[in-house]
């Protein structure tokens, strides 16, 4: 069923419309943090997303310290956009990673829904390919304070959450929901899209634990 679901992603991904229209940000940015390339002695964790994702890294990295090394790949790139599968196909295979964490929700307002649903499938097949030992685990795009008229609205956010539960599902692929996380905490925003200091000890908590399940060496 796993292979029936790659090659099935990996379909999708090579359909990608050629002449689909590349929507970019006015300033386009990627931060990579690989920490410990030399060591052994622990599984290695990679948290892929954004500026949220970067915010509760630090935290995350203290909370597993002992159990696993963690890195980074924060990003605006947005699904949709090939730069992204071109950064990751970059990265990946710069370490071999034994738990990948992913969300890239928050960027890319341009495109529709509807081809978000039809280019995530190309994200989830550029992971399998260059990490093919990794267990995936996808995490829910958090809830913005304020709706923007041309950016992320919680309308929107909800709606791609729901097509991207729908397929995790059908591939196997675990939720992290950070959405619910944080949904009852507004308080915790330091802006509309970004969370303070608290909010994003909340996120680092729950991202924390749902990588700690699918370490090797703990189960």
């Amino acid at each position: 069923m796993k292979l029936f679901l790659f090659a099935a992603f990996s379909a999708a991904a090579a359909l990608h419309a050629q002449d689909s229209v590349i929507h970019r940000e006015s300033t386009e940015w990627t931060d990579v943090w690989l920490p410990n390339t030399n060591a052994r002695d622990l599984p290695r964790v990679l948290l892929i997303g954004d500026s949220i994702t970067r915010a509760y890294f630090g935290a995350v990295e203290e909370r597993l310290k002992g159990k696993a090394y963690v890195a980074r790949i924060a990003t605006s790139k947005a699904v949709g956009d090939p730069a992204l599968l071109t950064e990751l196909a970059a990265f990946l295979p710069e370490g071999h990673f034994d738990v990948v964490h992913f969300n890239i929700g928050m960027h890319g307002w341009d495109y529709s829904e509807t081809e978000y649903r039809r280019d995530f499938p190309a994200l989830v097949a550029t992971l399998h390919r260059y990490a093919p030992d990794a267990k995936l685990v996808w995490a829910t795009t958090t809830p913005v304070r304020k709706d923007r008229d041309k950016g992320a609205t919680n309308a929107r956010i909800d709606t791609r959450n729901a097509i991207v539960r729908d397929l995790a599902a059908a591939a196997g692929i675990p939720v992290d929901d950070l959405h619910a996380v944080v949904l009852p905490h507004p308080e915790l925003h330091s802006d509309d899209i970004h969370f303070n200091k608290d909010g994003s000890a909340l996120l680092a908590d729950q991202v924390a634990a749902s990588v700690a399940k699918l370490l090797p060496h703990l189960q």
